[in-house]
């Protein structure tokens, strides 16, 4: 009876056990189905909600997660996603010294100017510099431009001051430079780009008798590239002998085309109709170092020879020239070269 007491004791705690494992599996039947609800949920939201926001959380407790928990969650994921990095505090933001002026803003000046020109200091009205408009300082003061200023504050012109107020008379009372004058204030009214005042310049001596002189030596060409050779050869022989100065024979002619004294005076133009056949016959090429020639104009051989030796003095080199004969080289039956040779000495030192 004690074994059937025992095996009926056991039997009920067996009954017991089998019942409390039937109790707790029923538990768990209802969590399956409510984390697929909130799955399929979710899924049908995906539309109106971005995927970062979109949080599942399984638990095998059954103490899972409510929506509104798991929509807080991905909020501020979302927010923290959205804010900037913040700056590191070894990073220096650098600044520039000057802001840049708008294209709309015009700078003002005051009725009275300072300028500093080169390290000279000169004081103007406002009026002054802006009397011509289509000149260089009324473009710089008419507010459109930067103009960097000194310590004093004076306005800086990176130009050499020395003419400078002589480009301020003529502005204030249309005042001409002395003629000593005239060539560099001429180069600093091209600078500042003042009309009135190269056309002014232009009409007086020096620069109006350079205007036909220039004229002249238009009918030479090639006139500058032979006043650079002079000077090439001049340097080269003098540093060749060690010597203070060098000696070149130089040609200058006039005539087209060679003739002799007994045919000067049977021809009263300067050219000879000849057939090009014919002329070829007195092309040659004198022994000398520099030929100029010919043209045709009233000034002769002597006003070139005049301009080569001042040209040259202009550059700092002191040059003498004499007539020391003719080429008399033969060319053709009784036809001899009769150009003249100047021998020219230029001295360095």
């Amino acid at each position: 009876m004690q074994q059937n007491g025992s095996s009926g004791s056991n039997g009920h705690e067996g009954c017991s056990r089998s019942g409390s494992r039937e109790r707790q599996s029923p538990s768990l039947s209802p969590l399956l189905p409510s984390a697929t609800t909130r799955v399929r949920r979710f899924i049908q939201e995906r539309r109106t909600l971005p995927l970062p926001r979109v949080m599942v959380v399984f638990s095998g407790t059954g103490n899972s997660e409510k929506p509104s928990d798991a929509m807080s969650s991905s909020d501020s994921a979302e927010d923290d996603f959205r804010k900037p990095p913040a700056p590191s505090p070894n990073l220096s933001l650098s600044k520039p010294l000057r802001p840049a002026p708008s294209p709309q803003e015009e700078q003002e000046f005051p009725e009275v100017i300072s300028l500093n020109v080169g390290g000279m200091y000169f004081t103007t009205r406002l009026s002054t510099l802006r009397r011509y408009e289509d000149t260089m300082l009324a473009a710089m003061f008419s507010g459109r431009h930067y103009i960097p200023r000194d310590p004093e504050g004076r306005y800086f012109i990176d130009r050499d001051g020395k003419y400078f107020g002589d480009i301020l008379n003529f502005l204030r009372e249309g005042e001409l430079p002395h003629r000593n004058r005239v060539r560099a204030v001429h180069r600093e009214a091209q600078y500042y780009s003042i009309g009135p005042l190269l056309d002014s310049l232009e009409d007086i001596q020096p620069l109006t008798g350079e205007k036909v002189r220039q004229a002249f030596l238009d009918l030479l060409p090639y006139y500058k590239d032979n006043l650079e050779r002079i000077v090439e050869i001049a340097k080269l022989r003098a540093m060749q002998k060690k010597a203070r100065f060098a000696k070149l024979k130089i040609c200058v002619y006039k005539e087209e085309m060679p003739i002799t004294p007994y045919e000067r005076p049977l021809f009263n133009s300067l050219r000879f109709e000849r057939s090009d056949s014919e002329a070829k016959l007195f092309e040659h090429h004198c022994e000398v170092d520099v030929s100029f020639g010919p043209w045709e104009a009233v000034a002769d051989v002597y006003d070139l020879l005049h301009c080569i030796v001042s040209d040259l003095a202009e550059r700092g080199i002191a040059a003498e020239q004499q007539c020391i004969g003719v080429c008399d080289k033969h060319l053709i039956n009784h036809y001899y070269c009769k150009r003249p040779i100047y021998e020219f000495k230029i001295t360095w030192w």
